[in-house]
């Protein structure tokens, strides 16, 4: 275009210069001859001067450095029109060297060169000034100078001149100044709207590309747009779009009406005039990856408001988005993936990608080794299937389940938070968790729950809380080393964090030792401690206290003093005392190992027998290799409780009334404990002397219950309680204060006169230490003195 467009011309070397035709003078004299007081010679000087210029870079320095630059800018403002003109033409020239133009933004030249930009100027100075200010333009200094030096109105007044040269420079500068906002809304005031759009039509595609470009900025403002709508301006750049020999420019173009379409009235009308269809069409067309991902990036723009979803939904905007996942460019699926997430936030949408095959496309795509379009696909997927059966099916079909839990092990926090999301969302159809789980799941979501990345553990929790349903999925995930970090979760401090993991607790306490394993690495202390603090407690923390004690009884008995008649006391139920607020509650493993201590001594229940076979003397040449110490620990057998057991069967049972029954076995209880003892009596009955030879005897601190022949209320309590549960019969157990504890029954009365039971029941407190055939009514003197007194 213009002049610019001529071929260069060779340049002369650093050491000689071309002669000159101004009367053979050198280029360093000619430059002093700027400076002449005579027009004529100033006039040929500076016309030299420009066609040395025009020869090349190394003329331009050289001219620079022979101080041409100082009274170039001088005579750009001389009242004789081809001085004028000659040096505004030396100068642009020179301009475009980039060592010229830093030096010349150490001038104050810019004021004198808007001047020249006036309509009363020839198309040459102003093609000259606008390549002078083009070149300066990049620079911030440079641009505050040419707004506040009232530059953009006549830049776009000559948006429209007949030179393309003109319109060229100008919309560059026009496109540099707009990257600030106060020159982004000084284009729209200023009518700069309807010029630009006029140089979509332009013949030379650069003056079109800086014309889209321009307009991708300004149309980032609100009152712009309305102006860009009132000057057809969709339409013009609909044009480009239709037109394949402008494929080159439809990525700013879609840019362009990118930022049109944010609004959802815009979209409405342009929804109501066909245009949205005819874009839709464009997005169908074969296109380039550029273009392509462009498009989907469009959409995803359109799709941030219900009402433009509503639209793209009823222009089948999910055929796009299903064709475009099958693109070979993973840049393109992954920017489709976002605009899929934009577009499930309307219902009918995410039932219409399903319908057209999106979701096997998608998983397709977690198989690629692109870490952003995985991150992406499964964020999607998540979406898709959350409370959605059929979406869960399609991703289960497509083998999804088994890829998910590959992503488990991502490094990627997000995708792994996603896959765990998605994980838990199928885990709700039974047959599709029972598959999710034989890949080995419950395995590989316990490295993330070491992670610190909060969404990562709010997901995988949960997912771990859908699928840890059955007993063996529990004992997998114990053997795997999973319930130490799911019991840390309980230390955080994170709302959700902390949520998710006491609802991950409570389904893996279904089972005795799973939840054992939770209580030996402190899940009880941790509630403990949430459950007393008001800004953490919550409905979940205290159901996973009570699930954690369900299969801990004598953790649950140490902490809350009762146990129901619904907790049956079994082998390995030991009474440690009553525990402190906090305090961890050691295993009964732990406590056999400790050293002989003067404190109260651990009192557990064993009824089982020791099978004695021909096997374990085979192992006695093992065992005997072995040091105690590393021998696996087991209980003492208890054979005087195994006898207990026998006789409370074969004999309580056999009675038919349940008082009888339960005044027989006070009396058995009480005979087993030492027999009754007068309450005038009880500091002489030698029970801590006999459970300290006891002590002494077993050198431990555990003490089988049925080894106990001197012992008072807590200890006959604990038998009592053994004894009932073993036969069926109802009753709980409840702590007092100094030793004291006690058993409830729940009896019916008797009617005297029909000898039948009365209609309603009522609860008794067994006494097993005063008067072993007595049922005391609860709250009667006689129930509160056996209680406190």
């Amino acid at each position: 275009m213009g002049k610019k467009g001529k071929k260069k011309c060779e340049t002369p070397s650093k050491d000689k210069f071309e002669a000159l035709p101004f009367e053979g003078k050198t280029p360093q004299t000619v430059v002093l001859l700027l400076s002449s007081p005579e027009e004529d010679i100033l006039i040929k000087a500076s016309e030299t001067i420009y066609v040395f210029a025009e020869k090349g870079d190394e003329n331009k320095v050289s001219l620079l450095g022979f101080g041409a630059l100082e009274p170039l800018c001088r005579l750009i403002a001389h009242n004789n029109v081809l001085i004028r003109r000659n040096a505004i033409m030396a100068l642009g020239t020179m301009a475009v060297n980039g060592d010229v133009t830093v030096a010349l933004k150490k001038t104050d030249v810019i004021p004198s060169i808007i001047e020249r930009l006036s309509p009363e100027e020839d198309r040459v100075v102003q093609e000259f000034a606008t390549l002078c200010l083009a070149s300066l333009s990049p620079d911030f200094v440079c641009k505050a100078q040419i707004f506040d030096n009232k530059g953009l109105p006549p830049l776009i007044q000559l948006l429209s001149s007949p030179d393309p040269d003109v319109q060229k420079n100008s919309v560059e500068i026009i496109f540099n100044l707009v990257q600030d906002y106060q020159c982004r809304v000084a284009v729209h005031e200023l009518g700069g709207i309807a010029p630009l759009l006029e140089l979509l039509k332009s013949d030379f595609p650069i003056i079109q590309r800086l014309a889209l470009e321009t307009l991708m900025n300004v149309t980032t403002d609100k009152d712009t747009c309305n102006t860009f709508s009132e000057e057809q301006g969709f339409e013009k750049t609909m044009e480009i779009l239709n037109n394949k020999d402008l494929n080159d420019l439809h990525a700013e173009a879609l840019h362009v009406l990118a930022n049109y379409l944010s609004d959802s009235e815009r979209v409405h009308l342009i929804h109501q005039g066909g245009g949205l269809a005819t874009l839709m069409d464009f997005f169908l067309t074969p296109n380039s990856s550029e273009i392509q991902s462009i498009a989907v990036k469009c959409i995803t723009r359109l799709a941030q408001s219900s009402e433009n979803q509503k639209m793209l939904h009823e222009q089948n905007v999910e055929k796009v988005l299903v064709d475009y996942l099958s693109a070979a460019d993973a840049s393109v699926k992954t920017a489709t993936c976002k605009a899929v997430a934009a577009m499930n936030l309307h219902l009918a949408s995410k039932e219409r990608f399903r319908e057209l095959g999106g979701i096997p496309a998608l998983v397709k795509a977690l198989k690629v080794e692109c870490v952003e379009l995985i991150e992406a696909a499964s964020h999607v997927l998540a979406d898709l299937t959350h409370n959605n059966h059929l979406s869960n099916m399609a991703v289960y079909k497509a083998g999804g389940h088994a890829i998910l839990v590959q992503q488990l092990q991502r490094s990627c926090p997000k995708t792994v938070a996603n896959a765990a999301a998605t994980l838990c969302n199928m885990a709700q159809q039974e047959a599709i968790r029972n598959s999710i789980l034989s890949h080995g799941v419950i395995q590989a979501l316990v490295e993330p729950l070491k992670s610190t990345d909060t969404q990562v553990l709010v997901n995988t929790t949960l997912c771990l809380a859908a699928l840890a349903c059955d007993e063996e999925d529990r004992a997998e995930l114990l053997s795997a080393g999973g319930l130490q970090p799911l019991v840390n979760l309980l230390r955080s401090y994170h709302k959700e964090v902390l949520q998710s993991a006491c609802l991950a607790v409570i389904v893996c306490a279904s089972d005795e030792p799973t939840s054992v394993e939770m209580c030996k690495f402190g899940a009880v202390e941790l509630l403990q401690e949430i459950n007393q603090s008001v800004k953490r407690r919550s409905s979940f923390s205290e159901s996973a206290m009570i699930s954690l004690l369900k299969y801990n009884l004598s953790v649950k008995y140490s902490l809350t003093d009762h146990l129901t008649s619904t907790d049956v006391v079994s082998d390995g139920f030991y009474d440690a005392g009553k525990a402190h607020a906090g305090q961890r509650i050691l295993t009964l493993e732990e406590f056999s190992k400790q050293p002989v201590n003067q404190q109260r001594p651990i009192i557990a229940v064993n009824t089982a027998i020791e099978q004695r076979q021909e096997s374990d003397h085979q192992q006695e040449d093992v065992t005997q290799s072995v040091s105690p110490a590393e021998k696996p620990w087991k209980m003492v057998e208890d054979v005087s409780l195994q006898v207990l057991v026998k006789e409370t069967k074969d004999y309580i049972l056999s009675l038919d009334d349940e008082r009888e029954q339960c005044a027989a076995l006070a009396r058995m209880v009480s005979e087993a404990m030492g027999g009754a003892v007068e309450m005038e009596k009880m500091h002489a009955f030698p029970w801590v002397l006999h459970l300290s030879e006891l002590k002494i005897q077993l050198q431990s601190n555990v003490i089988p219950i049925g080894l106990i022949t001197r012992g008072i209320y807590r200890h006959r309590a604990l038998l009592f309680k053994c004894l009932a549960d073993c036969i069926g019969m109802s009753c709980t157990m409840v702590r007092g204060e100094y030793d004291r504890a006690w058993n409830e029954v729940l009896l019916f009365g008797v009617d005297p006169s029909s000898g039948r039971r009365s209609l309603g029941p009522s609860r008794f407190i067994v006494d097993l230490m005063h008067r072993p055939e007595r049922l005391l009514a609860v709250n009667t003197p006689a129930a509160v003195q056996y209680q406190y007194i």
